[in-house]
């Protein structure tokens, strides 16, 4: 049998040299189901919960406004960088694809461990207990609600997305299209009760301007991971490439559509929670919007707890279909075996982002549908390295060392194991168990 080697790394989707090709995902994602994922994944409980602590460390609601514009920003700049990527690297896995391509095998190692085993965890975890919290609520009036009966929801949450999104990639994608409808819905809502209170002439918390501003450049590097975490999911298309339809026009203009949507978005729901409430108010909530739903909605304020429950679960669906591509690539590939979790994002976007770089210098040739100027991810990669340094520099703390001890602790379980190949007939016998039991598909098949 003849050989045959790929001229292009950036391209390799293929293994051919052994009779094997790989499988790719079915083309089922549209446009409308494109921006349902970006806006469906950004809205979460962030907004919901995030403005009092932006606010915070901001010490003025004027430049609170500032930063949650910024954020929406850097947001799209990240995602204009992340298109470009997306049409010369048209394979699902986002950052890890990405880095795999460019950098090679052991820093997307690096990544797909840290993100299967912490990040995504992690962030999945804290949007299902928010879905928990506020869909328990209406059933404890006046008290707080058990932590049992919280995490026992939280798990139920975790336990559907998982059968919704092991069954069916369309009903995934249907699930995603009408809670991102209720949520805007909601949003609107938030946003409609603020205007009617902005004609009546409630003003008061914009009266004094900027006075008060936090100048330090840690508060304002917290204040904008406080910001950038209710617009996580800005980059979740690029994980999902290869079932995108049209990926070279899809992947764009649903990122252009998205992202505006939610930031406008974003920033008339603090408009309207700022004119509902005073700063003081707004810093004592412990719920933004349930304080703003009880002083705008009065009897109808359970609709917000409502709200931010279908929010939140449609948040942890989108997290749920981009997240299980980054397995299903590492997989694919031989390489599965709060502000921490900001400082991984930003190290990994930075890495990404200067990946792009370098195929703008370096390579210029290769072929792509879409182009963003090169100032853009210039930006995002001077906000990346910001966002890593603003914390350390201003206020270090431990746990920053334990992230860092955390990510290279990949290093044990790379080389025995993807570098020099080493595996254990236990391992081989429990995965080959798993594959059976859970009906996983290989990620190969005959080409003959």
């Amino acid at each position: 049998m003849r050989e045959r080697k790929m001229t292009d790394p950036l391209h390799s989707s293929t293994d051919v040299s052994e009779g094997k090709e790989k499988l790719r995902l079915k083309q089922e994602v549209g446009l409308i189901s494109g921006v349902s994922l970006i806006a469906g994944t950004m809205i979460g409980s962030g907004i919901f919960m995030s403005p009092e602590w932006v606010l915070h460390h901001m010490g003025n609601p004027a430049s609170s406004l500032l930063i949650w514009a910024a954020c929406g920003l850097l947001a799209m700049f990240g995602a204009l960088s992340y298109a470009e990527l997306g049409t010369i690297i048209k394979e699902s896995g986002g950052e890890y694809i990405y880095i795999l391509r460019i950098f090679g095998s052991f820093p997307a190692f690096l990544f797909a461990y840290t993100s299967v085993i912490l990040v995504r965890p992690a962030g999945l975890a804290a949007v299902c207990l928010s879905f928990a919290e506020y869909a328990i609520a209406p059933f404890y009036p006046g008290c707080s609600s058990p932590q049992v009966a919280i995490k026992c929801t939280a798990a139920a949450c975790i336990l559907i997305l998982t059968i919704i999104n092991c069954l069916n990639v369309r009903l995934a994608t249907s699930v995603m299209n009408i809670f991102t409808a209720a949520k805007l819905l909601a949003l609107l809502v938030i946003v409609v009760g603020g205007l009617v209170l902005l004609a009546k002439g409630q003003t008061q918390s914009f009266q004094h301007g900027f006075q008060g501003t936090t100048a330090g450049i840690g508060a304002v590097g917290v204040a904008f991971y406080q910001g950038l975490w209710s617009y996580d999911g800005w980059n979740n298309l690029n994980y999902v490439t290869e079932e995108l339809k049209k990926p070279e026009v899809t992947l764009p203009r649903a990122l252009m559509i998205a992202i505006p949507l939610v930031t406008c978005l974003y920033l008339l729901v603090n408009v309207s929670y700022l004119v509902a409430m005073t700063p003081s108010e707004l810093l004592s909530s412990g719920a933004v919007a349930v304080t703003w739903g009880d002083k705008v909605l009065g009897s109808w304020a359970w609709l917000i707890s409502l709200s931010v429950a279908l929010s939140t679960f449609g948040s942890s669906n989108g997290t749920f279909f981009s997240g299980g591509r980054v397995c299903y690539i590492a997989a694919r590939e031989g390489h599965m075996v709060s502000t921490e979790k900001g400082f991984m994002a930003w190290l990994f976007y930075g890495l990404t982002i200067s990946g792009l770089l370098y195929l703008k210098i370096k390579k210029p040739e290769l072929p792509r549908s879409y182009k963003v100027p090169i100032i853009i991810p210039i930006i995002v990669l001077m906000a990346a390295v910001y966002l890593v340094l603003a914390p350390i520099i201003d206020q270090p703390q431990i746990e920053i060392l334990y992230i860092v001890l955390f990510i290279f602790s990949g290093v044990i379980f790379y080389f025995p194991l993807v570098r020099f190949k080493y595996h254990p007939r236990f391992l081989e016998r429990v995965t080959l168990h798993l594959q059976l039991l859970l009906e996983v598909a290989p990620t190969t098949k005959d080409a003959n």
